[in-house]
């Protein structure tokens, strides 16, 4: 609503607050889908060439291209991981995928190159989409913030300059720099990105208020409380941070088993292709064979399905106003069958309605009547109850008479005069004892 330090009508507005921009990191910046895509388009160009019967030399480089574009960096990961005596999942898919190749599986160990980059490249989208989310909550607290001299003069400063008891104006419209105090001024600050709640939040001398929030139409001086780096938006990006960054117990299970499996699959492999050369079986059809194994044993999918999901799961709830404790909560709320909630209207769509329409008894007024006065007086503001009220008025199509002397305080109401008549609009507790015609 309009605050009492600018009594002129506010003009409608459409939207709450001002949209925040969104940094979304493009696909083909990260490394992984770059190579993942090369790999991916020198495949699907061999394949139909080799199922066709066209000449080796045609599809033999293409092939070998994608062994190159989509095993390099896995098999860089796999060489590090072995120098420090830990046998990685990777190494065991590049030589899974070359000891195709050696069997002349050509097409086959491509294809596996191809499925496994294009798998690390999707996990390193999800994670790059988490990192967005977490910039898009950075993104909520402004970059500068006016901060107030001594002498009354005005600076326009860097939010991360602003320390503990400097004083800041907050114009209307505008996001509060800094989580802190109000020392004069009334206002209706928008806090949902913080609180969650649907409707902004009258906010006088005494109150708190947070960084990142939307002022409404008031001007307020606030004393700066906690230091940019301590404010509530920033303990919730540190949080999202750190949930992305934790391991739910399936992931923890798979990498505490994964270093037995995989050398107890390299071992199974070995005696696939010794045990049967002792037997007299030839080298081609023992090695084809161990080879074989070793790709279908091969852990790289069980891997690749555990922490991607997750990331993906906290990055859209990220981008939707949810924020996941970590990656053990997001895991254990895909086994939940019930929700409880401890508030009234915890659920909701954020936008008020009007319900019910009760003249009380000898006013005069029958609905219609007492609904066109309240949305004449509240045309005006741009409160969200306000535009409720409005939006029900032309819903029954009424006709709303002439406002004049539009007032508004945040946190108790509106009144104007119409037809005449003062016509106040506000809570019934805040609401002074009528001393005229009303």
């Amino acid at each position: 609503m309009s605050s009492v330090l600018d009594q002129r009508p506010a003009r409608p507005v459409t939207e709450p607050h001002p949209a925040v921009p969104r940094r979304r990191t493009r696909v083909l910046a990260l490394p992984e889908a770059r190579w993942a895509l090369a790999a991916l388009v020198l495949f699907l160009t061999a394949l139909p060439l080799d199922l066709l019967g066209a000449p080796a030399w045609l599809w033999g480089p293409l092939f070998a291209a994608t062994y190159v574009t989509g095993g390099w960096e896995p098999g860089r990961e796999g060489l590090k991981a072995l120098k420090d005596k830990t046998l990685d999942v990777d190494l065991l898919m590049v030589v899974a995928a070359l000891g195709a190749a050696a069997i002349g599986q050509v097409l086959d160990g491509a294809l596996l190159i191809a499925i496994f980059a294009t798998s690390g490249a999707l996990e390193a989208v999800a994670t790059a989409r988490t990192a967005d989310s977490v910039r898009g909550l950075l993104d909520l607290a402004p970059s500068t913030a006016t901060r107030l001299l001594p002498d009354g003069a005005e600076e326009t400063v860097a939010t991360e300059g602003l320390r503990v008891g400097d004083t800041i104006l907050v114009r209307p419209g505008e996001r509060v720099g800094a989580d802190g105090q109000v020392l004069d001024g009334a206002s209706d600050v928008d806090q949902a990105t913080i609180t969650g709640e649907p409707l902004p939040v009258a906010k006088q001398a005494g109150d708190e208020v947070f960084a990142g929030t939307v002022n409404g139409t008031g001007a307020l001086r606030v004393r700066v409380e906690r230091a940019p780096a301590d404010s509530v938006i920033a303990r919730i990006v540190k949080m999202v941070e750190e949930a992305s960054q934790t391991k739910a117990p399936t992931q923890l299970f798979i990498e505490k088993i994964e270093q037995r499996y995989s050398i107890g699959m390299v071992l199974a492999t070995l005696a696939v292709f010794a045990v049967p050369l002792t037997f007299g079986d030839t080298l081609r059809s023992a090695l084809l064979r161990a080879m074989t194994f070793m790709i279908v044993a091969s852990p790289c999918a069980v891997v690749l399905s555990t922490m991607p999901p997750l990331l993906s799961a906290i990055a859209n709830a990220g981008r939707h106003g949810v924020l996941a404790k970590s990656a053990v909560a997001m895991e254990r709320l895909g086994q939940v069958d019930a929700v409880a909630l401890d508030k009234t209207g915890t659920l909701t769509e954020g936008a008020p309605r009007v319900t019910d329409v009760r003249p009380l008894p000898g006013a005069g007024l029958d609905e219609d009547m007492l609904l066109a006065l309240a949305a004449a007086a509240e045309h005006s503001s741009e409160h969200p109850l306000a535009r409720a009220v409005v939006d029900a008025a032309r819903e029954r199509r009424l006709r709303l008479p002439e406002a004049l002397d539009f007032t508004s305080t945040p946190g108790r109401g509106v009144s104007a005069t119409i037809e005449g008549r003062t016509v106040e609009v506000g809570s019934p507790a805040r609401l002074p004892a009528a001393t005229g015609p009303a």
